[in-house]
């Protein structure tokens, strides 16, 4: 078959066919043979620079040519943060029917801001919606939401929304409060947003971290005593330090008397509500004003999808809703849902598109299975590591994450050499290859942190990490 002419960027039926099934196959091949493979690829960049440094291209490369150089060398050169043994940061364990939907999406090009470009792709992205305002007791008939970016795009518009809503044009007298462990996408977005540092109060966190409700109680009584306006509480449904869940009913309580917005970021640890085992910590999330989720993590999606729900529609709308005369023709009637009138975007991709497929595919059931799971082997390993000689554990397994170091209960060592033998190990652990295990500070220690929120990392794969650490530092000692 003739291909098109070469200005319509188009290929024949067959070489498209022919192309489809090869992405397909390389896809199949990378989620079956992951385990396999290390999670961790390191480069300089004068390494990257040597491999992909390319001249503008002016002229044609054959199609399976260009698809080979990136399978070999772009996209098998990253660090695959979706590996079993990817303990590190808050991985994105993804799944391969969300993937395939990503590429419907894209091929489709579907424009998932206005109901008039896109009623089906709309009216999907409001049933996502409604289940995610189910699953966390939010109104379904009032309340709302979008599909952003990620946690941190959420964030931004939660706190927009809660300045708007609250403080029209002027917040310079405004105060927001969150804790010393909240996300540092809320900084930045407080800093995009025009809050000055005096406007903004870092609360400190009790022995397990997690925000002290008297210290924030003092600070808010003492900016209404200075003339202050408090705005915001934002608190988290699970710290990326150690999973930690603020004390969210009595956070609703407080912020109820003292008419202040309540914004949770539960953008890791918001899934924990779909397990019987941990639900019971997220006790008062229904009764935020707005909440972040974020389903690239704990709901098993692949990048780029945050969520946030607010338990009213209209203030995203009066937010941020603007008429300009080129979108006059498409704004519809009033149960129209225009999309990019609830957030910052206006051209959106369909990002809702690979959680319902992905939810009908397999049935929550399958994803509540898959988070207690994830919690019951945190909680196993915290056990192996609390009855070992070898190990302290810093801050419990709380929904997924554990923080731990090498500290042998027969020798003695100065903290100092402590925090560098772990340092150590956490780089030699990923520079072997051996698995993704990053360090973080708590108390001031240096401590290793795993995240166990991949359904297929198993106790095999936790344990063989532990005992190549264990084998390591025996060495250095």
């Amino acid at each position: 078959m003739v291909r098109p002419p070469l200005h319509q960027l188009e290929l024949s039926k067959d070489e498209m066919r022919r192309y489809g099934y090869e992405v397909v196959d390389h896809l199949v091949e990378h989620f079956t043979t992951l385990a396999d493979k290390s999670p961790v690829q390191l480069a300089t960049r004068q390494q990257m620079e040597s491999l992909l440094t390319e001249t503008l291209p002016m002229s044609p490369t054959p199609p399976e040519e260009v698809l080979n150089h990136v399978i070999e060398n772009v996209l098998n050169k990253n660090g695959a943060i979706s590996h079993p043994k990817a303990y590190s940061f808050v991985p994105g364990p993804s799944n391969f029917i969300g993937s395939l939907a990503d590429a419907l999406s894209s091929g489709f090009n579907v424009f998932a801001g206005s109901w008039m470009a896109s009623p089906a792709a709309t009216q999907i992205e409001i049933i996502v919606i409604n289940w995610l305002l189910e699953m966390f007791h939010f109104p379904v008939k009032q309340g709302g939401g979008l599909f952003t970016s990620g946690g941190s795009m959420a964030n931004l518009t939660a706190i927009v929304t809660a300045r708007r809503i609250r403080c029209g044009e002027d917040f310079s007298n405004s105060t927001i409060y969150l804790s010393d462990q909240a996300h540092s996408s809320n900084i930045k977005a407080l800093n995009i947003l025009g809050f000055k540092k005096m406007q903004v109060r870092i609360i400190p966190t009790d022995l397990e971290f997690r925000i002290s409700l008297n210290k924030l109680k003092n600070a808010i009584y003492a900016d209404k005593l200075a003339g202050k306006a408090p705005l915001c509480v934002i608190a988290s449904a699970g710290t990326t330090n150690t999973g930690s869940i603020d004390p969210l009913d009595s956070l609703a309580d407080l912020c109820k008397a003292e008419n202040i917005w309540f914004h949770i970021d539960g953008a890791y640890g918001g899934a924990a509500i779909l397990a019987k085992n941990s639900n019971q910590l997220l006790k008062g999330i229904e009764r935020a004003d707005s909440l972040t989720v974020d389903p690239h993590k704990w709901f098993f999606q692949p990048y780029e999808i945050g969520c946030l729900l607010v338990k009213d529609y209209n203030w995203l709308t009066e937010t941020f809703t603007e008429k300009p005369e080129y979108l006059r023709d498409v704004e519809g009637n009033s149960s129209e849902i225009n999309f990019y009138d609830h957030g910052v975007q206006l051209t959106r991709s369909f990002r809702a598109l690979k959680l319902y497929m992905s939810l009908k595919t397999f049935g929550l059931d399958a994803f509540k299975q898959a988070v207690k799971y994830n919690i019951d082997l945190a909680q196993k390993v915290e056990k192996v590591l609390r009855q070992s000689d070898q190990w302290e554990v810093v801050s419990s397994a709380t929904i997924a994450v554990i923080n731990f170091r090498f500290n042998p209960l027969n020798q003695s060592y100065p903290e100092s050499k402590l925090d560098e033998i772990n340092q150590l190990i956490s780089q030699h652990i990923i520079e072997s290859g051996e698995a993704l295990l990053a360090t973080t500070v708590l108390q001031n220690q240096v401590v290793l942190r795993m995240c166990l929120i991949n359904p297929r990392t198993s106790y095999e794969h936790v344990m063989e990490t532990i005992t190549h650490c264990e084998n390591f530092a025996a060495g250095v000692l």
